[in-house]
């Protein structure tokens, strides 16, 4: 996954068939989405093309384009549920695909004939459109009122240099997810219980683990790290790899790896599906495998495992999220605002959570029974209450690398922790030096 999350969540796949907002929801279809960042082809139509616009009573449909770079599916189905509320308006949103998206918006971020008036994307690029100036603040097109309602992991996503520039849609976390029919008794509270058990249930030799996870992927080893009070990169653009909290928490993730595989994407989740693991650390993205491997799986929240210093596991999560381009804040002001609002409301939340297992940024959409029944998005949402999103300030891209460096030396290469982590600060140090 890591800095390639907001390829990820773009890559969520809706399985089931999807209802505009007026019809029943239908549950029991998947997310999907691939850590590899795979998309699917870009497509030729709009999403919203096909819902009929209401001109109401000023006569002219006032037409909002949204970019994105995701499922189109999920995006029709924003689309319908949007404009069925906009019918009454005057106002018609369209989405529209196109692949490379943060390359497209450098391209056309300024150009009102050919570029969107919105897009949608995960929220860990914000900071690069930013500083190409051709973001304006959501908030100077929407009042803090529709805001109100949103997780508040989730609005801190859209946030860069105390600038409210995203609307949050919906949000994904990692989860520990389990083969009920191999796993043995209860899952652990404890991550020192966890340990225990792996012990217990690994052969290493005979190739079937206890758990496994990409334990050299630092977007996978960040619940440990966030819990030990470590951090990749901080606020202020300062690597944190030789911190004591860093060092103690890749020493301590290290005897987890011993008794995990490889660790590459692939092979973990090859692993589960085939029923050669018991556990995986993962995401929605993984379901759809699991399903048509025919595992009775299990989830839990990540926040429900405790580490030794009394900490809960907190993973990253990354937030699809909705900014707005300068010249349609000034230009179309009133019709993206109430494009936002409609997008905003609980009831596209529901839509998307039943249909597409997303977990809705409006807290209110929870309040649904069939959204809380739910298991998958239950525990995405227990878990937002201690993830952290993604920093989405520029110098985070050069960061994932460092940090994977710092894991593979240890984990792969057996080096000492602190001699490592002193030589990959050195090197994150350089590369954001070069930035600039």
């Amino acid at each position: 996954m890591k800095g390639k999350m907001s390829l990820l969540l773009c890559g969520v796949l809706t399985l089931g068939c999807l209802a505009g907002c007026g019809n029943d929801a239908q549950t029991g279809s998947e997310a999907e989405g691939t850590a590899e960042g795979a998309r699917t082809a870009e497509g030729t139509e709009a999403a919203g093309n096909d819902a009929a616009a209401d001109t109401g009573a000023s006569g002219e449909v006032v037409e909002v384009k949204i970019w994105h770079d995701g499922d189109e599916n999920i995006m029709q189905t924003i689309a319908d549920c949007a404009n069925e509320q906009l019918a009454a308006e005057s106002v018609h949103v369209t989405f529209e695909k196109k692949t490379d998206l943060p390359d497209k918006l450098r391209m056309f971020g300024t150009d009102e004939a050919n570029g969107p008036d919105m897009y949608m994307y995960a929220h860990d690029t914000l900071g690069s459109f930013a500083e190409l100036g051709i973001l304006a603040p959501v908030t100077d097109v929407i009042g803090e009122d529709v805001l109100a309602d949103m997780l508040s992991m989730t609005v801190e996503a859209g946030n860069y240099k105390d600038t409210q520039y995203l609307m949050p849609v919906y949000y994904e976390t990692l989860l520990f997810m389990y083969n009920k029919d191999l796993w043995e008794g209860e899952v652990p509270s404890t991550t020192d219980e966890l340990y225990d058990y792996m012990v217990a249930h690994t052969d290493v030799d005979a190739g079937t683990y206890a758990v496994v996870n990409q334990h050299t992927n630092a977007y996978n080893v960040a619940p440990f790290i966030h819990g030990f009070g470590a951090y990749i990169i901080d606020e202020d653009a300062n690597p944190g790899l030789n911190t004591p909290e860093m060092i103690e928490a890749v020493t301590y993730n290290q005897k987890f790896g011993e008794l995990q595989a490889d660790g590459d994407y692939n092979t973990v989740t090859a692993l589960f599906n085939e029923g050669k693991a018991a556990a995986i650390v993962g995401g929605p993205w993984l379901v759809s495998g699991m399903k048509e491997a025919g595992i009775n799986f299990g989830i839990k929240s990540l926040s429900d495992f405790t580490l030794p210093n009394g900490n809960t596991l907190a993973p990253y999560s990354g937030v699809q999220s909705i900014g707005v381009l300068k010249y349609a804040a000034e230009n179309k002001k009133d019709a993206v605002a109430k494009v936002l609002t409609a997008i905003a409301s609980p009831e596209v939340g529901i839509v998307l959570a039943n249909q597409s297992n997303c977990a809705p940024a409006n807290g209110k959409a929870y309040a649904d029974a069939d959204v809380a029944a739910n298991e998958m998005i239950m525990a995405m949402k227990m878990t937002a209450e201690t993830a952290q999103p993604m920093p989405n300030i520029p110098e985070m891209s050069v960061m994932w690398g460092p940090a994977e460096s710092l894991l593979t030396a240890v984990n792969k290469s057996g080096e000492d922790v602190e001699t490592a982590a002193e030589k990959y600060q050195q090197e994150a140090l350089t590369a954001i030096e070069n930035m600039k």
